[in-house]
C-alpha cells in the first residue's frame, strides 16, 4: 500500500482532504495549496544535500540576488521574443560577451544561440558540420550519403546520441594509457573524404583532462595536405570552455585555432547559472548553414534564431547576463581559481594516500579523478568507497574508464563553486576514516556495487 500511496503527514492534514494520495494517477479532487505543497516537500526529503554532491558538473547554488531575478523571470518564455523583446536583446549581449571571450574574429557577426544545455548546443552544432559537408559535397556532384563524425572514445554520451538521432557514422578514437586523450596522433586512421567533423573536448568528462586542439588542427593540417580531406573542428566545452578563457587565458583552443568552427558549452555548469541553459557559437556566417535558420521579426526588427526545442526558460539567460555583471572577468577568474586550488588540494591529499594513483589532478577544469593502485587489496574495491562516502553524506562516483580502458575503475570529484576549503578538509578527512575501515577487512566484502559504465 505505502509503495502505491503517499501518506500525508497528520500535521498538514486539512478538513476533508485525503491522508493517503495515489501516486500513479491524478486524483479526482484537488487538495490545499499548501498541503500540496507539503506533500512534495516531504517526498524529496531524502535527496541528497546538493553542496555534497561532488558527482555533478551543474550549479548547484547562486545568491540571493539571482534567485530573487530567476523567481522574477521565471514565467518569460524564451522563444516569445515579439512578448520579450528585452530577455532576446539580452540573449544576442550574452552572445557577444562569449563569441569575444572565445576570440572570434568577428564577435557581433559571430552566430550564436542559447540552448536548453549543451546537449542541444551539440546538436545543433553537429547538425551544421553536416549540412556543411552534404552541401560541399553535392556542389562536387558527389555522394553525400555516408557521413562521419570523428571523436576520442571518451566523448561525453550526447555525441553518441547526435549520431544515433542524425544518422552520423561514429568512428571512436581509443583511449589508452600511451594517449589518454584525443591528440591528433591516430586520426589519419579515421578521417576520411566522408568525415564533417572532429570533436575536440575542452574537459573530458571521465577524468577533467582538456585535449590538445592546437595538435588535433595541426594534424588535420596534415590530413588537408596530403588526402585533401579539408576537416573542420567543433570544440566542446562544455565545462572548459568557461573556465580556461578565465585561468588559461594563453592557452589556444578556441577560434585562434583556425580550423575550430564552432563552440558550445554550458551555462549551467562553470557558467555558474542553475540547470537549463547552453550556449553555441560559430566563427562566422560561413560555418553556419543558412538553411538551419528561422527569421522572426520583432519590433520591426529581424531576429536570426535556431533551436531544436520551440518554447524554453528565458530565466537563464537573464541569470547568465546577471553573472557577467556581478562577476566580470576577475570574479570569474577568482571563482574559477578558488574551485581549481580546491580541487588541486583534494587531489594532492588523495594522491599522497598509498592506496590511490591519480588518473589527473584538477589542473585543468577543477575535476580530478583516480584509482586503485595495483595489487592494494582484493577486499574491497572504489565502487565500495562510493558505497561507504555516501552513507556519510558524499557523492563521489566510481566507474570504468571508456572503452580500451574500462579495466580501470576510477574515483572523481567535482569541484564547483560552493565545494569550499573546509568542506575539502571535512572530506579527505572522511576518506581516510573510510579506508581505514575498508583496509582492516579481513574477507571481501559481499554483494559488490559496481555499476555499469558512467553516463553523466
Amino acid at each position: 500500500m505505502s509503495q502505491e500511496r503517499i501518506h500525508v503527514n497528520p500535521l498538514h492534514h486539512r478538513p476533508g482532504a485525503k491522508l493517503l494520495v495515489d501516486k500513479h494517477r491524478i486524483p479526482d479532487q484537488g487538495m490545499d495549496s499548501l498541503l500540496a505543497y507539503h506533500v512534495v516537500s516531504d517526498e524529496t526529503m531524502l535527496d541528497g544535500n546538493a553542496r555534497l554532491n561532488l558527482a555533478t558538473f551543474v550549479t548547484t547554488w547562486m545568491d540571493e540576488e539571482a534567485q530573487r531575478l530567476y523567481a522574477d523571470a521565471v514565467d518569460k518564455n524564451m522563444i516569445d521574443k515579439d512578448e520579450y523583446p528585452q530577455t532576446a536583446a539580452i540573449e544576442t549581449y550574452c552572445q557577444g560577451m562569449i563569441a569575444e571571450l572565445w576570440h572570434a574574429p568577428d564577435p557581433a557577426a559571430a552566430p550564436a544561440t542559447s540552448t536548453i544545455g549543451s546537449s542541444e548546443a551539440c546538436m545543433l552544432a553537429g547538425i551544421a558540420l553536416k549540412r556543411r559537408w552534404q552541401e560541399r559535397r553535392r556542389a562536387a556532384g558527389q555522394d553525400a550519403a555516408r557521413p562521419n563524425l570523428v571523436m576520442s572514445s571518451a566523448v561525453q554520451v550526447c555525441w553518441e546520441k547526435f549520431c544515433n538521432y542524425f544518422e552520423v557514422e561514429p568512428r571512436y578514437v581509443p583511449v589508452s594509457d600511451e594517449h589518454p586523450a584525443l591528440d591528433g596522433a591516430l586520426l589519419d586512421q579515421y578521417v576520411d573524404e566522408n568525415t564533417i567533423g572532429v570533436v575536440a573536448i575542452m574537459g573530458v568528462t571521465y577524468t577533467g583532462a582538456y585535449e590538445p586542439v592546437t595538435e588535433i588542427a595541426t594534424a588535420l593540417d596534415r590530413i588537408a595536405e596530403t588526402a585533401g580531406h579539408d576537416v573542420p573542428i567543433h570544440v566542446d566545452g562544455a565545462s572548459g570552455g568557461m573556465v580556461a578563457p578565465f585561468l588559461d587565458p594563453d592557452l589556444e583552443w578556441d577560434f585562434r585555432v583556425p580550423r575550430v568552427a564552432s563552440i558550445n558549452t554550458s551555462g549551467h555548469k562553470y557558467g555558474l547559472v542553475y540547470p537549463g541553459l547552453g550556449w553555441v557559437v560559430w566563427r562566422d556566417a560561413e560555418a553556419l548553414p543558412e538553411s538551419m535558420i528561422f527569421r522572426v521579426s520583432y519590433l520591426g526588427g529581424d531576429m536570426p534564431t535556431l533551436a531544436l526545442n520551440f518554447s524554453r526558460p528565458g530565466a537563464q539567460v537573464l541569470l547568465q547576463f546577471y553573472m557577467f555583471l556581478r562577476l566580470g572577468r576577475e570574479g570569474y577568474a577568482e571563482v574559477q581559481g578558488t574551485s581549481r586550488a580546491v580541487a588541486r588540494y583534494l587531489a594532492d591529499g588523495i594522491g599522497a594516500m598509498d592506496e590511490f594513483a591519480l588518473i589527473s589532478d584538477g589542473s585543468t577544469i577543477p575535476v580530478f579523478a583516480w584509482r586503485l593502485v595495483d595489487g592494494h587489496t582484493e577486499n574491497w574495491t572504489l565502487h565500495d568507497l562510493s558505497d561507504r562516502l555516501r552513507m556519510r553524506g558524499w557523492l563521489v562516483p566510481a566507474y570504468p574508464l571508456p572503452a580500451d580502458r574500462e579495466q580501470i575503475t576510477v574515483q572523481r570529484i567535482v569541484v564547483r563553486n560552493g565545494v569550499t576549503m573546509d568542506l575539502a578538509e571535512a572530506l579527505l578527512a572522511t576518506i581516510r576514516e573510510e579506508v581505514a575501515y575498508l583496509d582492516a577487512l579481513t574477507a571481501p566484502l559481499p554483494d559488490r556495487t559496481a555499476g555499469p559504465g558512467f553516463r553523466h
